[in-house]
């Protein structure tokens, strides 16, 4: 029986394919068990809601705004880890009227904004509203459903 020879070139490189695919398939796993933090905000109605958020930023409030949400879409309005046990939403439907019902006076704009502070809104020059505050539970990642159509 005649044995082959094999070309040691052709199995290095077999070799270095092998460890490369692992290493890939490795790093893709462990991507894939860590979930990213975030709030995220779905619209479960059937009309397109504007929405606007409220949170502490480097211990002052802050309101930004707009997200247009589609019937049936999530956003992901924060994109980094959670770090306040609190954050503030304000949504309205296209027409500008309010569909949640909050508590939280903060201030928001006709336009794309990002407004520091939240007291003395009108006399600031921006526009006074009632944000509802969700509670993350001091929970990293947070999804909010909208459900309703009126406040």
């Amino acid at each position: 029986m005649e044995r082959r020879r094999r070309d040691p070139i052709a199995l290095n490189a077999r070799a270095k394919l092998a460890a490369i695919a692992f290493a890939t398939l490795l790093l893709a796993l462990l991507s894939a068990g860590q979930a990213r933090a975030e709030f995220t905000v779905c619209n479960q109605t059937l009309d397109v809601v504007n929405l606007a958020v409220g949170q502490k930023v480097d211990d002052a409030d802050q309101t930004d705004g707009w997200w247009t949400i589609g019937a049936n879409q999530c956003v992901n309005v924060i994109r980094e880890e959670l770090t306040n046990r609190y954050i503030y939403i304000y949504a309205t439907d296209v027409f500008g009227h309010a569909i949640l019902a909050g508590s939280t006076d903060m201030c928001i704009e006709r336009r794309r904004f990002s407004i520091r502070g939240i007291t003395e809104c009108w006399q600031r020059g921006h526009i006074a509203a009632k944000f509802l505050e969700v509670d993350t539970l001091e929970q990293v990642r947070w999804t909010f459903f909208l459900t309703g159509s009126a406040p």
